[in-house]
């Protein structure tokens, strides 16, 4: 079956997006580096991710199943979370600070399916871009994949309801989820190593203090992106957001 318009659109922009940045300036960037966390935490992290990955599975089969061409839409919030979490700012040994791209996935699919999305882009990054790694893939997920989407899709859905401006919404959404990924980020390194004088909220509290100066602008820059992005697709793919419920489908 031959794509429409808007599904060449699709196809087209995200191709040009990993093309754009597919080839990483230093392997040194990174999320939660291979080999920095102890196998325990490694191993628990996993665990914990889980329930969710299995989840969005589910919602990604029943979703294909009840309308195909939103396979499109899917590749590209997975493109849109790839090129954006592969630009990366050395922020402190064992990790670095980047936008996480994932808003846009939560916002359209919710958190279930946008773990699955998160998963498969780390996976691509820790193979072959030595992004972050597969020891540490469990911390990585939680925290990118799952915890930030869950805020960005929560908030999404009471500003939705309490009817804020579509744009402020979104960038308020993704931008508090990124910077939540961060906190998650900053826990999960403490508990590692949590410090000498003070413990793990001490530990926390040191990680978030590297993280935020780089991070804050950070979030507020993919908030922006976040509200562009989906501008355009309104005009790309109004049919596949009314699909997943982002616009009303209109009568008459």
């Amino acid at each position: 079956m031959p794509y429409t318009k808007s599904e060449k659109g699709l196809l087209v922009a995200s191709g040009v997006l990993v093309l754009a940045f597919a080839f990483p300036e230093a392997a040194s960037a990174m999320h939660i580096m291979e080999g920095y966390l102890p196998l325990v935490h490694c191993v628990a992290w996993g665990v914990v991710c889980l329930p969710f990955l299995v989840a969005g599975t589910i919602s990604i089969r029943n979703t294909l199943e009840q309308n195909r061409r939103l396979l499109i839409l899917l590749a590209m919030s997975g493109a849109f979370i790839f090129v954006i979490s592969s630009l990366k700012i050395p922020s402190v040994t064992g990790s670095c600070s980047h936008m996480t791209g994932t808003g846009l996935a939560a916002i359209l699919f919710g958190p279930a399916v946008t773990s699955v999305l998160g998963i498969i882009v780390l996976i691509f990054q820790a193979i072959l871009l030595a992004h972050g790694g597969l020891t540490s893939l469990g911390a990585n997920t939680l925290s990118m994949a799952i915890v930030g989407p869950v805020l960005t899709w929560g908030l999404y859905a009471l500003g939705r309801r309490a009817g804020l401006n579509w744009k402020v919404n979104i960038f308020i959404a993704a931008a508090l989820g990124d910077l939540f990924t961060y906190c998650i980020t900053s826990m999960q390194l403490a508990i590692a190593y949590p410090s000498a004088a003070g413990g793990i909220m001490a530990s926390a509290v040191k990680f978030l203090g590297v993280f935020a100066p780089t991070q804050l602008p950070l979030a507020v820059i993919e908030g922006l992106l976040t509200v562009l992005i989906v501008m355009g697709l309104k005009g790309l793919a109004e049919p596949e957001l009314q699909e997943v419920g982002f616009l009303k489908v209109k009568v008459g």
